[in-house]
C-alpha cells in the first residue's frame, strides 16, 4: 500500500515539473481503432490487446462485441477508481478496500433514428463507490473525497465536452 508520504514524494517533481513550465502537463492521450474485423464491427487496440466492438443486442447485435457504452463505462470506473484511491492516499484515509460501479442507460430509439428527439448517450451515469476502511472515517471525510474524485477524474469531466467526430478520406494511391 502506498503512503500519503510516499505518493507525495513520487508526485512532488511532477508538479513542480508543471509549476515551472506548465505547457509541459499538457498530454497527449490516443486510442485507435480499425475495421480489420468482419460485421459492424471496431478493433480498438487496447493496453491489453485487441477489443471488437460491435452492436448492442439492444441495437440489433449478438452480444458477441463488446459494447463501446459498457467500454465507456469501465473507462470511468477504471479513472474514478484511481483518481478516488489517490485522492485518499493524500487525505490520509485508511481505505482497505472498495469497490467501483458505474451505471447508466441509453434509449436505443434515439441512436437507431427511431426517435428524432430522444436523447443519444449513456445518461445518466452514476459512479458509486463502496469503501472499506480500517478506522472510522467521518461522514464529512467521505462527502470530502466524493468531491475531490468527481473534481479529478479525468474521464468523468470529459463527459461535459462531446467529442468532434471528423470523417476523412484516406489518400487512394493508385
Amino acid at each position: 500500500m502506498t503512503t500519503t508520504a510516499e505518493l507525495k514524494a513520487l508526485q512532488a517533481p511532477v508538479k513542480q515539473r508543471y509549476r515551472d513550465d506548465p505547457a509541459a502537463a499538457i498530454t497527449a492521450l490516443r486510442a485507435d481503432g480499425s475495421f480489420t474485423d468482419p460485421g459492424i464491427t471496431c478493433t480498438v487496440r487496447t493496453f491489453a490487446g485487441p477489443v471488437r466492438a460491435g452492436l448492442h443486442r439492444a441495437t440489433g447485435g449478438d452480444g458477441a462485441d463488446a459494447c463501446s457504452g459498457d467500454m465507456l463505462l469501465e473507462a470511468i470506473v477504471a479513472c474514478a477508481g484511481v483518481t478516488c484511491r489517490s485522492v485518499a492516499t493524500v487525505l490520509g484515509l485508511p481505505i482497505t478496500a472498495a469497490e467501483v460501479t458505474a451505471t447508466g442507460s441509453f434509449d436505443a430509439t434515439g441512436t437507431l433514428g427511431i426517435d428524432r428527439t430522444a436523447e443519444v448517450g449513456v445518461s445518466p451515469v452514476e459512479v458509486t463507490i463502496t469503501v472499506t476502511t480500517s478506522a472510522e472515517v467521518a461522514d464529512a471525510a467521505l462527502t470530502k473525497l466524493a468531491e475531490l474524485t468527481e473534481r479529478y477524474c479525468v474521464v468523468g469531466q470529459s463527459l461535459r465536452h462531446p467529442p468532434a467526430i471528423r470523417v476523412e478520406r484516406a489518400s487512394v494511391t493508385t
